[in-house]
């Protein structure tokens, strides 16, 4: 038994150690390239809508655009006209910032 522990040791010899280094190593470039990125969207996401006032253009989860007419924070939900007297209730969470109007350069 002392001989098979001794050659595991001696074939081993700390890869153990190593291979912990390694996956500390994988798991810190993988948070750095992917989580961190993630995360710093998601904040700027939330951080945009709550600051959404009367008049801010926006796009909706459905690829809609409009402009916010209404709000009201009761029930977390926006009234967005997508055409003159077009109006739809949505979701708060279910909007993001739209791209800048191609005409108001």
């Amino acid at each position: 038994m002392n001989t098979t522990l001794l050659i595991t040791m001696a074939a081993g010899g700390g890869g153990n150690m190593s291979f912990i280094i390694m996956m500390v190593v994988i798991f810190a470039i993988m948070w750095f390239f992917m989580i961190r990125p993630q995360q710093k969207k998601q904040k700027e996401l939330q951080n945009f809508r709550n600051s959404i006032g009367v008049g801010t253009q926006v796009v909706t989860a459905g690829g809609i655009y409009g402009t916010v007419r209404q709000i009201s924070e009761e029930d977390n939900t926006l009234i967005v006209e997508i055409a003159r007297d077009v109006k739809i209730k949505v979701d708060k969470n279910s909007v993001f910032a739209s791209a800048p109007s191609a005409d108001k350069k």
